[in-house]
């Protein structure tokens, strides 16, 4: 009598794979924690759209010869009228906000403001006479925009990052102490186990992701923000790129390291640093998300690309190659940690007891 083959490696990382997803799913807490995780996001872009919303412009009738001039004024919308008759007309009537129209008299304007009961002096101001200025540096993006972008990208990383690698760690070191681990690597290969552990919580992450990212979208479009959602397009993409090789780097690395313990209380102490990698791209982006130079170089760092990148790509400050090289730089390192980190795992899943060294643990 035949025994049946085992599984092969492919069909084994799937089966662990759906295992963790369906887990997951299952899990009343993880949903509505990425229930609450989603309004947040919403409520998030709704009051950081309305925030940084241009107020409607002022509607300032004008006759032909002052149209010109006040047209150049900023935050401003014309209506044209034929005379300064018609132009008194609508002032009164409230269906502008003033007028400006010829004026008479050597005071050197050649122009009259006509208001209702109080002149705008936002208007009188910028028809007041005033040097040229001539701004050698303008800033490209709006500095509230850009920092509510920052921190956008920011939390994300940070949330989902912390969220599944702390998930994946919980779940080995439970499979360990439990001694499941040693019945599921005589069935199935220990690396098909642990792609199979990286590659669902992947696939949650990424759901989330592509789930706040609809979400930011929608509110964006609700706040009227056309102009940022034209510009944000393709840092998201991007986002969701790097993300993907981000994740995967990090996520094997927590199970690697949770691999070295066989207890839940001692998680902490060896995911601590990764912890601290996951952390820092946020902190950083706060503090430094108008510094050119500093976002430069967390642009190329493996673990602060996911967030730097795309907020460089969305004020424009990055040249085209450079989320291309970033991104080999990301994939390059995210294949060393895999093999570092499948190297610890197989030494170090079946050792009871005490904490295995990392020294010990690379060493087998």
């Amino acid at each position: 009598m035949s025994t049946p083959s085992p599984a092969s490696t492919s069909s084994a990382v799937w089966l662990v794979a759906e295992r963790e997803i369906a887990s997951k799913l299952r899990s009343k807490a993880f949903l509505i924690s990425t229930g609450i995780l989603l309004l947040i996001a919403l409520a998030g872009v709704l009051i950081g759209g309305f925030a940084s919303k241009t107020a409607a412009p002022d509607e300032i009738a004008a006759t032909s010869q002052t149209s010109q001039i006040v047209s150049a004024l900023p935050n401003v919308k014309v209506v044209e009228v034929q005379d300064r008759a018609e132009a008194e007309k609508l002032v009164k009537s409230e269906k502008v906000t003033a007028a400006v129209v010829p004026g008479e008299g050597d005071d050197g304007f050649g122009f009259v403001v006509l208001a209702k009961q109080d002149a705008p002096q936002g208007l009188v101001g910028a028809l007041s006479k005033a040097p040229q200025v001539v701004i050698l540096e303008p800033a490209g993006t709006n500095p509230l925009v850009r920092y509510l972008v920052a921190i956008g990208f920011g939390v994300i990383f940070l949330m989902a990052a912390s969220t599944f690698g702390t998930t994946i760690a919980q779940s080995v070191v439970e499979e360990k102490s439990t001694r499941v681990v040693e019945l599921l690597i005589s069935a199935i290969p220990t690396r098909a186990l642990l792609a199979g552990k990286v590659i669902g919580n992947t696939v949650l992450a990424m759901v989330q992701i592509i789930l706040l990212a609809a979400i930011a979208v929608v509110g964006l479009i609700v706040t009227g923000q056309n102009e940022v959602l034209s510009g944000i397009g393709a840092p998201i993409l991007w986002f969701a790129v790097f993300f993907l090789f981000g994740f995967i780097l990090l996520a094997s690395l927590y199970a690697a390291a949770a691999s070295m313990v066989s207890r839940q209380e001692d998680i902490g102490s060896t995911t601590m640093p990764l912890m601290m990698l996951i952390m820092a791209p946020y902190f950083l982006v706060i503090f430094f998300n108008d510094n050119p130079v500093v976002m430069t170089i967390m642009s190329y760092v493996p673990f602060s690309a996911p967030v730097a990148m795309p907020v460089r790509l969305f004020v424009g400050e990055a040249q085209w190659w450079e989320p291309l090289l970033s991104l080999v730089i990301l994939v390059a390192t995210c294949i060393a940690a895999i093999l570092v980190g499948a190297k610890i795992y197989e030494n170090s899943l079946l050792r009871m007891g005490a904490r295995v060294k990392l020294g010990e643990a690379l060493r087998g």
